[in-house]
């Protein structure tokens, strides 16, 4: 029972952070964080219609949700961490959505894997705004080069819907803040610039800034700890 509370704990914290920052009620999807966490602890969010996970790992997202998109149709499956080229061929068939689009290569792998199978990925591009981890585009002319291919159609298959980042790991609330400040401002630049495509999505913030990114107009937070408990890296 206590995943089920924490989730719906989790969505009321949402609707009311949407509230007090005046936005509308059910602009910010929860992509629920579901590493190193099994199957079954999965299924007690379904209970509560919750559909939308996101995975770091590629083996383990495609063996717990090669089973649980089977049994339901409705889960979607956003692939969060860094993405090895060699590993694209395993993900695309099961991901609905690939947000660590981080460096324009991978743009080309996503591509390939996905004409063999005519699918068409929904892509966030990674932005790097001072977190401490070292992946994401650290210059938006790479972002303008793999947003200029894309509208060439040099990768058909491919779908750009926006952007996501991480904010540094401090207690720091004005670090953090200025993190999703510098996301929201890249979107709004590459929207104006790139008006044939729909980069609305912001996915920034998480179990512990989730509240900051909602006031600085993310439309998903992404969170595994406040939901599902600490995660046991025993099993990493």
């Amino acid at each position: 029972m206590e995943i089920k509370e924490n989730l719906l704990k989790v969505l009321d914290s949402i609707s009311q952070c949407e509230k007090a920052s005046g936005r509308k009620a059910g602009c910010v999807k929860l992509c629920a964080v579901s590493k190193f966490h099994p199957i079954e602890e999965i299924r007690q969010t379904l209970e509560n219609r919750q559909f939308l996970y996101g995975e770091n790992r590629v083996q383990e997202a495609c063996e717990k949700f090669s089973v649980l998109k089977t049994e339901n149709k409705e889960i979607k499956l956003h692939l969060i961490g860094q993405l090895q080229s060699n590993k694209v061929r395993n993900i695309v068939p099961l991901a609905d959505c690939i947000q660590s689009v981080d460096r324009f290569d991978l743009l080309k792998e996503i591509e390939k894997q996905c004409c063999k199978i005519d699918k068409v990925m929904n892509i966030l591009f990674e932005y790097h705004t001072g977190e401490d981890s070292k992946s994401g585009f650290t210059d938006k002319s790479q972002i303008i080069q793999a947003l200029d291919a894309i509208a060439l159609n040099t990768f058909p298959h491919i779908k750009p819907c926006g952007f996501m980042t991480m904010a540094p790991f401090t207690s720091d609330e004005t670090l953090i803040r200025k993190s999703f400040q510098t996301l929201r401002t890249l979107k709004e630049e590459m929207q104006n610039q790139y008006t044939q495509f729909n980069l609305a999505e912001l996915s920034m913030g998480m179990s512990g800034d989730y509240k900051i990114a909602i006031e600085e107009g993310s439309t998903m937070v992404r969170i595994g700890t406040a939901i599902f408990g600490e995660r046991d890296y025993s099993k990493k």
